[in-house]
Parts: C-alpha cells; structure tokens; sequence
C-alpha cells in the first residue's frame, strides 16, 4: 500500500533546534572570517570514486540534451574556488549519493564543507573540535587512534600486511559471510565497519588517522610511525557514527588526473559507469594553496546532538517519500 501520509518525518521542535544548529555553525565560521559560499549542485562532472555513485541527471542546454550529476560534495567546485581565491571558504548545501538507504544513509543529505589555506591537519582537527564543542553545546576533548592500531587492538592483525586469506578468516570469525574476493581493500573496509566503526566514539569523540593509501582519494600520502604509506586524512567518529572526513588536500593537478584516471579503470573492470573527468578540477590545482579540507554531514551531527536514532528524524523528508 502507498504511503499517503503527507507530513513531514520531522518535528517541528526538532526542526528548529537544527535551524538554530546551523545558524550556530555560520556564526562560528563568520567569527573566524571564512567566507561562506555557494556552488553549483549540477555539475557536468561526477565523482570516480569507485565507492561512491552519483546520481545523474538529464537536462537541456542549447537544445542540446546533455547527461550531468548532482554533486556528491561540493568539493570540485570549492577547489577551484580556493584556487582563484586563495583564502578559507565553506559552504552548507545538499549533496546526493545514488543508492543510499539505512538509519544513517539518505540519498540526499546536507553537508558542511570548508577549506583552511596553510592549516595541516593538525590546525584543522583544532578547529573541528572547536565547532563540535558549538554544535553540541559542550566541550568534548578528541581522542587519536590509528587505523592500524584499531585493527591490532580489536582484531589482532596489521592491516597493512594481513593477507586477503587472513582477512577472510577475521571475518568469518566475527560472523561475516561476505565475501569480497580479491578487493584487498574491500576485506579491510568490511571489518572496519562491522568491527572496529560501531565500537568508536562512545566514550570520547574519536579520530581516526593513518588509513590505507587505497583510500586517500584527494589527499596527500605520507609515511607513519612504523614506515606503511598511508594517507593524510582523518574522519571522526561519535557515538560509533562517522561524522566527519578530512584530507591534507593534494595539489598536484598531474597526479589526480592519474587517480581519476585510475579510477575509470577500476570502473570498466566493475562493470560500473566511466565518470566524466573533471578538468576545470585538474586544471585549478595547481594553483591551489597548501590546505586541508573536510566535508561535515549535518544531519549525523544533529542525530548526535539530540540523541536520535534514525535520520528520518533529522531530515524533513527522506527522499522516498520526498
């Protein structure tokens, strides 16, 4: 039977404790003069990631029917922003991922995306704790935990040299039937979000740090304590639920080509749609400062701040029912 019932799934309370939520939030940014700005929603770029899919769209323009994507994040476009620029920018929109569905996952959603020229990762976590302490209206001191510690800790493997077969066998030990082949990368993203994800961010909000080099996506790569490469990035967790992602922002245009480029193929061998390259992007990063980035989403956040437990009570209409 259809659902008929035409209201919205959120209260009107909770809708406007996250109205206050965000202007909370632009004040913070306007008291720290980060310009807020605004980016197109439709691009005629996607997003490669293998991970992610974009939702397309077909529209006119010039007569001509033409295939675009709605924004996954808004980061494309803020980049080559920053680049002409040069100083920090943020915005709040909506973004869109297809295929999205669960208590934490809608199709559309509303992000917090800001870049800060000349912070390292360091600065820019400072500064994330700053605006949790805003949003959620206490102090709450961070705590670090490397990747490959969460994993030796709470699994008793590395997972920068456990084989595919170890891998395989952790995860039939831990209950999980899945069975992600050859994808090395899969195995470790399976046991991180069945295993190690849920446990996170209970006590204190934690950062994650030191992933894998096969996630760094658009971040920079270095080396940690015991000599891996991994990535320049760090995501935060609270209450067991991903709440932030952040990236030391790489800006070599030639080697996020090769990335892109990299991930189209990966794309063919999947069977997967090949994304449009996103020149304009390539072409902007060489002008781009030393930054770091991080992408927000706001309805987790609030869902953390007022204790739901499902974003369709975070969101005014989910897009099902949208």
């Amino acid at each position: 039977m259809i659902n008929t019932d035409y209201r919205p799934s959120m209260t009107l309370d909770i809708a406007i404790n996250k109205a206050q939520m965000i202007a909370d939030i632009r004040q913070f940014f306007g008291n720290r003069g980060v310009l807020e700005i605004t980016t197109p929603i439709l691009s005629n770029h996607g997003n490669t990631d293998i991970f992610i899919e974009s939702v397309s769209a077909n529209f006119k323009q010039y007569g001509k029917l033409k295939t675009g994507y709605l924004h996954t994040s808004p980061e494309f476009a803020m980049k080559r922003v920053l680049a002409e620029y040069q100083i920090p920018i943020y915005q709040i929109c909506q973004v869109f991922r297809d295929n999205e569905k669960g208590d934490k996952h809608n199709i559309e959603f509303t992000m917090l995306e800001w870049y800060r020229p000349d912070f390292n990762l360091a600065d820019l976590a400072n500064e994330l704790n700053a605006l949790i302490s805003v949003a959620l209206h206490k102090n709450l001191p961070f705590k670090t935990y490397r990747y490959a510690q969460a994993f030796n800790d709470m699994l008793g493997i590395h997972p920068f040299c456990a084989d595919i077969d170890t891998l395989q066998q952790v995860a039939l030990a831990q209950g999980i039937h899945l069975n992600m082949g050859n994808d090395r990368q899969g195995w470790l993203d399976l046991l991180f979000s069945h295993v190690i994800e849920p446990t996170l961010g209970h006590d204190l909000p934690t950062l994650i740090t030191d992933y894998p080099v096969a996630t760094a996506s658009l971040a920079k790569v270095t080396s940690d304590v015991d000599g891996y490469d991994v990535a320049k990035r760090f995501e935060l967790y609270i209450n067991g639920i991903e709440i932030a992602n952040a990236y030391d922002e790489l800006t070599s245009g030639d080697e996020l080509f090769k990335r892109f480029t990299q991930d189209n193929h990966e794309r063919e061998k999947l069977g997967l749609p090949v994304i449009p390259i996103d020149m304009n992007l390539i072409r902007a990063c060489d002008d781009l400062p030393p930054c770091s980035g991080i992408a927000l989403g706001i309805d987790r956040l609030f869902m953390v701040r007022e204790k739901l437990s499902d974003i369709s009570q975070a969101v005014m209409m989910m897009t099902d029912r949208a």
